[in-house]
């Protein structure tokens, strides 16, 4: 190397030295305060965290954070205020769960690495509107290891004209998204869409389908796929009736997945879409017709055009082929799979909140495959118990037949009045009393077993008849009164948000909470509440200081749909808890049908 260089040379790596340690004494003081300033790589802290807020109802207002891919917010450093002398008292925010983080600057944290929405309950002294100054603090940080320092924000919201004023004892000007809080089911659910584990994703959601299938929901799924194997006849061997029953579970799955998806982008109501009462009435036509194929009554067969054409493939729609069962399917995951649940929830929440479609769609697939598991191995073991020959498979068919009428029946009655219902119920039960008398059997022993269950069911369609006579509308129960069938339930009924306002004022003034019910008449799990957790003792106990409110949006009007949207609700039943200080405690919401057992423990907490 020429002398001359050599000095050029010293000061160059002298000059790279130094910048090292400037470099790492800038490191050292960021570690130290958990602060640093935004270099060229890092984007403003205003483009990390877009943050706006407006009022959603003269009660709540909406604050929603957009977070910048690879940047976070911290759950705890969120801060909500308003000034003293405000006609206004701040409630405590509603959150979703955020991700666990072992952070570097300030140890363990709740943060948030996806857009998130804070609801703000706000209690007010005045009806008229007014603008409110609201102060949002925040803090954020990238993921390559910048830390902003804490923002505040103030923001002009508009207030608009309430129905109804209430006051927030004990609630300071100031509250913040921090603390360790209850969590319900649905809300962790949907924190594992957002950022869990995408395998443990899928196994959650596959036990949660498995245990939704031994629910009334989709157990009536159970007749209908035997139904499909058996159409088959004696040429139908174990693996092939397991291969029906696998084409129906993910008929059923990919409707359930993309019929979900759909909605939840679209922000209806998932559940209430395909429970109106003529496509019911259509789908129940539709296993009537199904029954009386099953009865011999008619060969559904494509056209003989169409048979022409694709005679090389198949020149007959017989029942029980994999193209009619996979249709079977897909309607009934549109039709009979009606129950709402907490996985449920959390999905179409993730998907409508985040836009996350793919993972909140296999989700979605997953729960519906789990709750399939139960088809397959009715679907196979049907497949190894049906006889392989004989003119009593026509009794077996028919059988399913009744059964068919059942499932009709089923649909049915969640649109007719209950007490109707039971006449109704008459019909699949004196369908089978008659196919069994009828029953073609070379075993007289057989023949013996038959006779019998066809005088067993003569004499239930019987106590339907008389339990109909009498008032009765639980045709498992078909003896028993109405009045001494149910507790008396004190539910008041409301219908819109601004009788829901009036009434949690009412109650507030009494110094009482609120309990507030989604319902509906076709809804399954509603039912279940009503007749084996609310009468409980236990329940009703917990509940002793509570105004018991409910929704009815048996008819999915205008005026339901816009009390279901304000709540973002997914469908009945939904229940929610409110203070003494008329703020809802949105953690401590239930989706789906709960035990006694559980629910009032957390009715005590809720309203403690």
């Amino acid at each position: 190397m020429p002398r001359q260089a050599r000095p050029t040379l010293l000061v160059l790596i002298l000059a790279l030295f130094g910048g090292a340690i400037l470099t790492a004494q800038a490191a050292d003081v960021s570690q130290i305060t958990g602060l640093s300033t935004p270099s060229d790589d890092f984007v403003d802290v205003d483009v990390a965290f877009k943050v706006s807020a407006e009022a959603t109802a003269a009660d709540r207002i909406e604050i929603n954070f957009v977070v910048l891919e690879g940047y976070y917010l911290y759950r705890g450093k969120m801060k909500f205020a308003v000034e003293a002398g405000q006609p206004v008292a701040l409630g405590a925010p509603d959150l979703p769960t955020g991700e666990t983080k072992e952070d570097e600057y300030f140890g363990k944290q709740e943060v948030y690495h996806h857009d998130v929405v804070a609801r703000l309950p706000v209690s007010r002294s005045s009806k008229e509107a007014f603008t409110l100054p609201l102060k949002v603090s925040y803090q954020g940080c990238a993921d390559a290891g910048l830390c902003y320092a804490p923002q505040t924000k103030t923001f002009q919201i508009a207030m608009p004209e309430a129905t109804a004023v209430s006051t927030l004892a004990g609630v300071a000007g100031s509250v913040s998204g921090g603390g360790e809080a209850y969590v319900s089911e649905q809300d962790r659910l949907a924190n594992l869409i957002r950022s869990g584990n995408v395998f443990l994703m899928v196994g959650a959601f596959f036990l949660a389908g498995l245990l939704l299938s031994f629910t009334p929901c989709v157990l009536p799924m159970v007749p209908i796929v035997a139904g499909l194997i058996t159409a088959g006849g004696a040429s139908v061997t174990r693996t092939r009736a397991f291969m029906l029953s696998l084409a129906y579970v993910l008929g059923m799955a990919a409707t359930y997945t993309a019929a979900g998806v759909a909605v939840a982008a679209a922000g209806q109501q998932a559940q209430t879409l395909f429970q109106q009462t003529w496509i019911i009435l259509l789908f129940a036509a539709l296993f009537v017709a199904m029954a009386a194929s099953m009865f011999g009554f008619f060969t559904v067969q494509m056209p003989s055009f169409i048979q022409t054409r694709l005679s090389e493939m198949s020149n007959q729609q017989k029942p029980g082929s994999y193209a009619g069962v996979v249709a079977m399917g897909a309607l009934s995951a549109l039709i009979v799979t009606t129950c709402v649940g907490p996985a449920l929830v959390a999905a179409l929440s993730v998907i409508g909140q985040s836009g996350q479609m793919v993972r909140g769609g296999v989700a979605l697939f997953s729960m519906a495959m789990g709750m399939g598991v139960p088809l397959l191995v009715v679907g196979a073991s049907a497949g190894q118990l049906l006889p392989r020959a004989g003119a009593w498979m026509d009794t077996v068919k028919q059988v399913f037949g009744a059964l068919m009428l059942a499932v009709a029946v089923w649909m049915v009655s969640r649109v007719v009045p209950e007490h109707s219902a039971l006449l109704l119920w008459m019909i699949p039960l004196l369908s089978l009393a008659l196919v069994l008398e009828m029953a073609q059997l070379k075993s007289p022993a057989g023949r013996g077993v038959a006779r019998v269950l066809a005088v067993v069911a003569v004499v239930y369609a019987v106590l339907l008849g008389v339990g109909f006579t009498q008032g009765s509308t639980d045709p498992l129960q078909p003896l028993q009164a109405r009045a001494e069938e149910h507790v008396q339930l004190p539910f008041q009924r409301i219908k819109s948000l601004e009788d829901l306002n009036a009434q949690i004022a009412t109650a507030n003034a009494a110094g009482k909470t609120v309990m507030l019910d989604f319902y509906a008449d076709w809804c399954v799990s509603c039912k279940e509440m009503e007749k084996y957790t609310f009468p409980t003792a236990e329940v009703r106990n917990a509940l002793a200081s509570t105004v018991w409110l409910q929704a009815d949006v048996t008819a999915n009007d205008d005026v339901d749909k816009a009390l279901q949207k304000h709540f973002g609700i997914v469908g009945p039943p939904s229940i929610m808890f409110y203070g003494r200080d008329g703020v809802e405690r949105r953690e401590f919401r239930v989706v789906g049908f709960m035990k006694p057992a559980e629910f009032a423990p957390l009715v005590a907490r809720a309203l403690q």
